[in-house]
């Protein structure tokens, strides 16, 4: 199109969405005679080209892919493009992970520089409690194209029209970070954020932000913060970040059980703890960390710290710690002397442990079954020869791999070739050269070609698609078995491992040959 000085200038054509009785008394002015040609000059705008940061953007996240359900969405695409006005698929907003997909292809939207802006805003949002409150500008049909919620606030049958909207229950940080995502396309996730973030966008309905704070959580879950997870998960009901919490919780339990975040959990999500049956860990792990709760809880309740508070607040939880299935030295030197029980409750229990008549019990007397550690064995066979394998404390090291996440929590050993020895071993776990699990112990050989475990004093949390280095340096009798016809690839259950040579290795171990012929592991 050209001005009048004959510019060329580029236009935007804005579709006009008419009720139908516009449409209706527009047909009737129809009649002979009516103007029908007038011309009313079209509105230009000149495009500004904006520079922008290099970010990671959503479309870079959720890269554009034809939906599963092609129905809605590719009748909805049709919809913008014939103008025709039909009405919307509920929660459409949700189909489209990106600006660009929201709006009519080839005419994506300039909506990053209206973010967190006052120009030409039509809306302000008071976020956050009292006493810790920001008021943020939003535009009302930005934020409706991004979130139903939004849409039914602003444009629903039942919505008000309020120049002020104060929601108490979103921390400032979060609803900035979900408005950004819905103006930007840019999902911006911190450590300290992401829970409240994932709460915004489950509240505005907007998937796709929603997912990837899953994501930052499940690649940034740790036996430190399962457990709060683990209560947050069943909260938002997320059952694959549940899911994933649990099998970090059951591998980890005992440091699970002693971080700071174990103390944070709620009562109901204690119990599920409690009462879970694959939980990998010492019952006396489990009734101190059931005390330290408590005392917080104590504390959450404005109640004063004392034995019997403790108990108070435990409530029926105390009958769920597996008292019964205690070391007899663990039950008397620890729970028997707390003060939490009652004296018959004890006295029943000094019983349970030496009476052949056995008293009745409230305390669930079953032990748990834990987890059954897995083996992965990276040899086809084993040797030993005239020149027999030695160690003069070399290290031996290999690296390996995983598709899955899972936990090592020891390695199998060789032993002694010519009868029955003593080793003492120092294994370790490295990842990038920064130690994750150390552990000296000793192990006694009994001749065979068998392996030998050797634990860490927790099982080590292994992501997936990275190598890790495995290490030991042994001490012992220098006569020993050594594996060979060693795999690269070695497939355990539902867990593929890769294996490849270590730089660490100084006493010979590789691929085809060495020590170190077992991972033992959780998954």
């Amino acid at each position: 199109m050209v001005d009048a000085k004959g510019r060329n200038m580029k236009c935007l054509t804005f579709f006009l969405m008419l009720p139908e009785s516009v449409k209706i008394r527009s047909k009737k002015s129809n009649k002979k005679g009516s103007p029908t040609n007038s011309k009313v000059p079209p509105v230009c705008y000149e495009i500004i080209t904006l520079k922008t940061k290099n970010k990671k953007m959503a479309a870079e996240i959720f890269p554009t892919r034809k939906p599963t359900s092609t129905t809605t969405v590719q009748n909805y695409h049709q919809q913008n493009l014939n103008n025709n006005n039909a009405v919307p698929a509920p929660n459409w907003q949700g189909l489209y992970p990106t600006i660009r997909e929201r709006y009519v292809k080839g005419r994506p939207p300039r909506n990053a520089v209206m973010f967190n802006n006052d120009l030409m805003a039509d809306v302000h949002f008071v976020v956050g409690p009292p006493g810790g409150t920001q008021r943020l500008p939003g535009h009302r049909y930005v934020l409706a194209v991004g979130s139903s919620v939004f849409h039914a606030m602003f444009y629903g049958e039942l919505a008000e029209d309020k120049d002020e909207i104060r929601i108490p229950d979103v921390e400032p940080a979060a609803f900035l970070a979900m408005l950004k995502y819905i103006y930007c396309d840019e999902i911006d996730l911190g450590a300290d954020t992401v829970l409240a973030t994932l709460y915004a966008a489950k509240k505005y309905i907007v998937p796709h932000l929603a997912r990837a704070c899953v994501n930052f959580l499940e690649t940034s879950l740790s036996a430190k913060n399962a457990c709060v997870l683990l209560s947050q998960s069943c909260l938002f009901e997320e059952p694959d970040l549940t899911q994933r919490c649990w099998e970090v919780i059951d591998a980890q339990a005992e440091l699970a059980l002693k971080s700071e975040g174990f103390c944070d959990i709620d009562s109901q999500t204690l119990e599920s703890i409690l009462k879970r049956e694959t939980l990998n860990a010492k019952e006396i792990v489990v009734f101190e960390a059931a005390l330290n709760w408590a005392e917080v809880e104590c504390q959450r309740q404005e109640m004063t710290v004392t034995i019997d508070n403790k108990r108070k607040v435990l409530g029926k939880a105390v009958y769920l710690i597996r008292i019964p299935t205690m070391a007899l030295d663990d039950f008397a030197n620890g729970a028997a002397q707390s003060g939490v029980l009652t004296l018959n409750e004890t006295n029943d229990i000094f019983l349970w442990y030496t009476a052949a008549k056995k008293p009745d019990l409230e305390f669930v007397s079953k032990p748990r079954k834990g987890l059954v550690p897995q083996r992965c064995h990276r040899f086809q066979s084993c040797a030993y020869r005239s020149n027999q394998w030695r160690y003069r404390g070399r290290c031996d090291s290999i690296q390996f791999a995983v598709d899955k996440r899972v936990f090592i929590a020891g390695f199998g050993l060789y032993g002694s070739s010519c009868g029955s020895a003593e080793y003492s071993a120092k294994i370790e776990l490295k990842r990038q050269g920064v130690i994750l699990g150390t552990s000296l112990s000793k192990y006694f050989s009994d001749g065979s070609s068998n392996t030998f475990p050797v634990w860490f004093e927790y099982p080590v949390q292994i992501e997936p698609d990275t190598f890790y280095t495995a290490s030991v340096v042994l001490d012992g009798n220098e006569l020993s078995y050594f594996g060979q016809e060693g795999m690269t690839e070695v497939q355990c259950g539902k867990v593929t491992f890769q294996f490849q040579c270590s730089s660490d290795s100084t006493n010979g171990t590789g691929v085809q040959g060495g020590q170190i012929p077992e991972l033992i592991f959780y998954a």
